[in-house]
């Protein structure tokens, strides 16, 4: 051999050991450790999420046992194209963070599949041996199959609701292998998804499919609790219960405590309602959400829970249909919660995550919450119970947009039942919601029926939305007429005698955060706004319109769109990943707080025109009214004189011998207030002495249930009431004392507080000092302000001048007809004001409807126009340009130490003929 061929040899045989021990290496490295995905936007939870315990709370706080196992972690995961042969003994090529949806982020998967397994292995603990194993899921979106050990223990259909099995009988000694088989077809088949769609966008959302909610393991005797229905019964002073178990019966013994100290017990059997005392109770509500344990037990199986003592009903309260919490109208103020996170989707990335965006609602002001199109986890519910928010559940929609197969009716009814029958023990949920919008919608009125009669505990709302969108005709059955109106607030119907009225959804008010929004780069919302100021301004410009609908209009609740921004969806309050407050919370809860006090009638709208209407029943068509200066009440209706409108019509001022009272100045009589004298109501001035008294009275919580009561600051312990359509002040005299003493301060009959000459033409010179030259005018269509005089062209001085007519959509208030443009009126787009032809839409003729109020800076001959249905703005010029403005507004032209100036115009005979 060569020495060329053997250093040939040498390095092939060198090179062929490397080999080997770097395969040997490689074979032997240790697996990488399993991650998620990064998300879109990150939430201040996401890396906090547990890859070996994820959710380790445990899942069901009305139904828990000391012992379980959660079996929340990774398991292997793998798509498949059937789920007829599942893979027992084999191992899958990915793996999957149990419970977070395949598409989410925190999943590790990230893409949807349609049909799926996941795998892994478990162990059952030495100390259960001789018992029941139970293998619980809190959900999974769709269909599953489940095997253990080879073993198919069944099959479930539905993405919402809980699910067990009994898998004694399949375990053996040592390691256990579990599959589950998803099908998650989405919205390819009639099946209830929500919002959830294979093609996401706009309204639409990214799927959540497979295991969604906790999966875990419990030890049970061989008859055990499977579910406890508790329903709160105040006027009996108990708690009705039932103890659903595997088998009915069964004798059972359950404790009510509070504080640890039992305060009521009683034995009963499964299967059966059987009542515990509740003594004395403390009831349930969102200003005191206190909550019972309950401890219940069936032989040597003992579960705990909880549950909160609260009534839930509707009555005739203040000349209104209301909804009642304990007997009480509590308005219902909330928002449209979808439940979506940009890391986990359906699934919240962690427990704390998921008390947040309640605690923050709570914050806020809020005291109701609408579970828009989704069911959450029974955690979801606890905080909800635990922090005192009210809420309306809705079910879950099938496809919107098409008529469903009988199969996804029947489906959908499977579900629904489900839902209502594993969710009667939640304390907060005060009202069932079918339908949303039509979506899905068939046979409502029955379903509305069949919810009714699955707990009649509780208020069902057919469809929320009926007047709009893919709604088939209202039925007319269930408890609530449900309007949903964008930007809004408005209603569009009225409630009767059997419904109570609430706006289901209003606002979708919005701002772009960037680098805070979801990366399709499609964003949207109702209405933009450039600013955080200016978001925060025209939310509370439209919130406060709320007491004049509770109080004028009868509604009961309203629904804003939306607490968090929901992928392409802007609308929040906070952005999608929770990182970001899109408004000043608190300005936002003083606003909410001064909305609840006007419902429960302790809160006046001072400097504004208000109208007193009666509501004693069978005279709610009658109104507080002077006629020659005596108080009374009369019939007042669209149709009444101006003279009649007008006498009925007050200003409310603060009081005046107590500024935390109130008192009222006429309308058409400034200067004359409603006092009491020998306890007689009259129109009268300041007559010195006692007047100021006489003419103070302060707000209290209608003595009927609802609206307003005024006790007289004079005469302490006697209110405003009406006696034979006569207005005196009485102590409480029986019978009708409490209705006639109560009254529903609403939008004024009359709601200019200014006067305009209709059918003259005016022009309206600036009143600001150094530019008082100058006149409102348009140009090219924008309305600005020039100097204009007598002297001025003809087509400038017609440009500046306006036939004043009765306002297009409210007679008390006045359009400006342009002089030279027949048929054209100013009105306000965008805030700008500007000059165009009425398309006789109701938007065009409200944005042209203004009406006139005192001047705001004074003067003789002066006026301020406020926009109707942006009421706390006005027409003001800014840098020659002309706008609606506010005071507290974030646009540029809003405020200023100038505003009240340059808010206020002086009214003259029109320039232009």
């Amino acid at each position: 051999m060569t020495s060329g061929l053997l250093r040939h040899v040498t390095v092939r045989l060198t090179l062929l050991i490397v080999l080997a021990i770097l395969s040997s290496v490689l074979v032997s490295a240790p697996a990488e450790a399993f991650a998620p995905k990064p998300p879109p936007l990150t939430t201040p939870w996401t890396n906090q999420v547990s890859v070996t315990n994820p959710l380790p709370e445990y899942p069901r706080p009305q139904l828990t046992r000391t012992e379980w196992q959660s079996l929340n972690g990774v398991w292997q995961f793998a798509p498949t194209s059937n789920l007829n042969t599942p893979p027992v003994g084999g191992t899958l090529a990915e793996e999957v963070l149990v419970p977070y949806p395949i598409e989410s982020a925190l999943s590790g998967i990230m893409r949807h599949e349609n049909r799926m397994y996941y795998k892994r292995n478990f162990t059952i603990p030495a100390g259960w041996s001789g018992r029941h194993v139970q293998l619980n899921f809190g959900a999974v979106m769709w269909q599953s199959k489940v095997w253990v050990n080879g073993v198919l223990l069944g099959t479930h259909e539905g993405g919402y609701d809980a699910f067990s099995y009994d898998i004694t009988s399949a375990l053996r000694a040592g390691t256990n292998e579990i599959i589950v088989g998803v099908w998650a077809p989405v919205d390819a088949e009639d099946i209830p998804s929500g919002k959830q769609r294979l093609n996401r966008g706009g309204i639409w959302y990214t799927p959540s499919s497979g295991i969604w909610q906790t999966v875990w393991l419990e030890p049970t005797e061989a008859t055990w609790i499977k579910r406890l229905d508790t329903i709160p019964n105040v006027a009996a002073g108990g708690l009705d219960l039932a103890v659903q178990a595997s088998s009915a019966g069964q004798p059972v013994r359950a404790q009510v405590l509070s504080g640890g100290q039992v305060v009521g017990e009683a034995t009963g059997v499964t299967g059966t309602s059987f009542r515990v005392p509740v003594p004395n109770a403390r009831l349930w509500s969102p200003d005191d959400p206190f909550l019972y344990d309950l401890k219940v037990t069936l032989g040597r199986d003992a579960v705990g829970g909880y549950f909160g003592m609260r009534s839930v009903g509707k009555a005739m309260i203040g000349g209104f249909l209301r909804p009642t919490l304990n007997g009480k109208f509590v308005y219902q103020l909330g928002t449209l919660d979808q439940g979506y996170w940009p890391d986990g989707l359906y699934t919240a990335p962690t427990d704390a995550a998921l008390r947040f965006d309640l605690e923050q609602q709570k914050s806020l002001g809020f005291n109701m919450v609408r579970k828009h199109i989704k069911v959450e986890s029974a955690r979801w519910f606890y905080w909800a119970d635990k922090l005192g928010l009210m809420v309306w559940q809705d079910m879950p929609s099938l496809v919107a947009g098409r008529n469903a197969s009988a199969t996804g009716e029947a489906r959908y009814e499977t579900e629904l039942r489900r839902m209502i029958e594993n969710h009667k023990q939640m304390t907060s949920i005060v009202q069932w919601i079918p339908f949303n919008e039509g979506w899905g919608e068939f046979q409502a009125g029955r379903i509305a029926d069949l919810v009714k009669s699955l707990d009649p505990t509780r208020l069902v709302n057919h469809n929320s939305g009926s007047n709009c969108c893919d709604s088939d005709p209202d039925p007319g059955n269930g408890d609530i007429i449900d309007d949903h109106m964008y930007v809004g607030p408005g209603i569009a119907r009225a409630p009767s005698s059997t419904r109570v009225l609430q706006l289901g959804e209003y606002g979708g008010l919005g701002l772009h955060v960037p680098g805070h929004e979801w990366p399709s780069g499609n964003s949207f919302a109702y209405e933009m706004l450039p600013t955080s100021d200016a978001l925060t301004s025209r939310y509370v410009q439209i919130t406060s319109q709320l007491p004049d609908l509770i109080n004028g209009s009868g509604l009961s609740g309203s629904v804003y769109t939306e607490p968090t921004d929901v992928e392409d969806e802007i609308n929040g309050f906070f952005t999608y990943d929770r990182q970001v407050q899109k408004m000043d919370f608190a300005r936002v809860r003083a606003a909410h707080q001064q909305i609840l006090a006007a419902a429960n009638g302790t809160a006046l709208p001072t400097g504004k025109l208000v109208s007193f209407r009666v509501t004693t029943p069978n005279y709610t068509n009658r109104y507080l009214r002077h006629t020659g200066g005596v108080a009374n009440t009369e019939v007042v209706d669209s149709g009444s004189s101006q003279g009649l409108k007008q006498d009925a019509t007050y200003w409310v001022r603060s009081g005046l011998s107590n500024g935390s009272c109130f008192s009222f100045e006429s309308r058409n009589f400034p200067g004359q207030y409603l006092r009491q004298r020998d306890q007689r109501v009259y129109k009268e001035a300041n007559t010195g002495g006692t007047f100021a008294a006489d003419a103070t009275f302060c707000a209290r919580p209608g003595l009927s249930g609802g609206g307003t009561s005024l006790e007289s600051a004079a005469r302490p312990g006697q209110y405003l009431r009406h006696r034979n359509s006569e207005v005196w002040i009485d102590g409480d005299t029986g019978g009708s004392f409490r209705d006639d003493s109560t009254w529903n301060l609403i939008p004024a009959w009359w709601k200019s507080g200014a006067n305009l000459s209709v059918g003259q033409a005016r022009t309206f010179r600036v009143a600001t000092p150094g530019y008082t030259n100058r006149v409102l005018r348009h140009q090219e269509s924008l309305a600005r302000t020039d100097v204009i005089d007598a002297g001025s062209a003809l087509a400038d001085r017609q440009d500046s001048t306006f036939v004043v007519r009765a306002g297009l959509a409210e007679g008390t208030c006045y359009s400006l007809e342009s002089v030279n443009f027949p048929g054209q009126y100013l009105r306000h787009s965008n805030y700008r004001l500007q000059k165009a032809t009425s398309d006789g839409t109701d938007t065009f003729q409200r944005d042209a409807t203004f009406c006139a109020q005192p001047p705001l800076a004074g003067g003789a001959g002066n006026v301020s126009l406020q926009s109707l249905n942006y009421p706390s703005y006005y027409v003001r010029h800014a840098s020659e340009l002309v706008y609606i403005a506010t005071v507290s507004g974030g646009n540029a032209w809003d405020g200023g130490g100038s505003y009240n100036a340059d808010a206020t115009w002086t009214d003259q005979s029109g320039l232009g003929g």
